[in-house]
């Protein structure tokens, strides 16, 4: 869950100045498992399955890229779960997903894993196996877990900087984070493919984005310091920013919920992910998130912080599997 800085992790900002972004990891998971399939070929059980004799023939790209970075030939099965929906929804499940499909085959084929490593390679997986347009803040993110301030620098390397919140403004924080659902997924990849055109020609966009920049370390300073007063303002102009940066980012819709929701109390508020569809997230006083849902009319979420990243919860150590 992105707060500021969101689009300054693009190659098309970096690259050019350091990007920054605030964000946590939350408890909700996909959950991914493996085991050693008897006749030799590959099954794969998502939101749909697959059964190939050829890792080619994979459909699904995170998965075939994925295999062909690890070395992965076949005689596996693969199934994955998740408490959100897979793709659109501006939580970084594509991401988490490339993480966790990760973590698990380096797992199941005894190979050294950690953080580092898994944000690294899920992010050459998305970005160059599979040619999304995407950051590289979820992977991090998936691959960590925690409330960090992650700096994207020109030379590609990333700096993943835990916050150091006081304990009770943390509590404070996560008692004031309201999420709702819009009932609809989009996809990300032609929003963003605007978003680094327009960064790349418009003087303005960048502009918008150093300004961000600046609000992400701007919030972390806050947090630190556990002052959450300019928490929603923080958020505000973020959103304000950010959606002039690409004409698809936001919709009338959008808007009309987000007006909604200030109207009804709350300090601030975004929309999660690339833009167009997927989660809303508001910041407000406990006592007026009733009147808030009421209000917009969306199903709320209930999330908290998560400190770990992926994580392998259950080990299978007597098998010595090879693929």
């Amino acid at each position: 869950m992105s707060f500021v800085g969101g689009g300054t992790d693009l190659p098309a900002f970096y690259r050019e100045e350091q990007g920054v972004v605030v964000s946590t990891a939350i408890s909700k998971y996909i959950y991914v498992s493996a085991n050693p399939k008897f006749d030799g070929g590959i099954r794969l059980a998502y939101s749909k399955t697959e059964e190939v004799d050829h890792l080619q023939k994979i459909q699904h790209r995170l998965f075939r890229a994925t295999f062909e970075v690890l070395g992965v030939g076949g005689g596996i099965e693969v199934t994955t779960t998740a408490d959100i929906p897979s793709k659109g929804t501006g939580l970084g499940s594509s991401s988490s997903f490339t993480v966790g499909v990760l973590n698990v085959m380096a797992a199941y084929l005894k190979r050294p894993s950690c953080p580092q490593w898994l944000a690294e390679t899920a992010c050459q997986i998305e970005i160059e196996h599979c040619g999304e347009p995407i950051g590289k803040q979820d992977q991090y993110a998936a691959a960590f877990g925690g409330l960090n301030v992650f700096r994207f620098n020109p030379d590609g390397t990333v700096e993943v900087c835990p916050i150091n919140i006081p304990e009770n403004a943390e509590r404070n924080l996560q008692e004031r984070i309201l999420i709702l659902y819009t009932g609809s997924n989009r996809s990300a990849s032609a929003i963003l493919k605007d978003q680094a055109d327009r960064t790349t020609n418009q003087r303005s966009v960048r502009l918008n984005l150093r300004r961000m920049a600046k609000l992400a370390e701007d919030l972390r300073e806050g947090l630190e310091r556990g002052d959450l007063s300019s928490f929603g303002g923080i958020l505000e102009e973020n959103w304000s920013l950010k959606k002039q940066l690409s004409g698809g980012i936001s919709t009338s819709a959008i808007d009309e919920w987000h007006d909604a929701a200030i109207a009804a109390g709350a300090e601030g508020g975004k929309l999660l992910g690339a833009g167009a569809g997927g989660f809303l997230m508001f910041y407000a006083d406990p006592e007026r998130h009733e009147a808030i849902v009421k209000a917009v009319g969306l199903r709320r979420i209930d999330v908290s912080f998560d400190k770990t990243g992926s994580q392998i919860i259950f080990p299978n150590p007597i098998q010595n599997h090879s693929a």
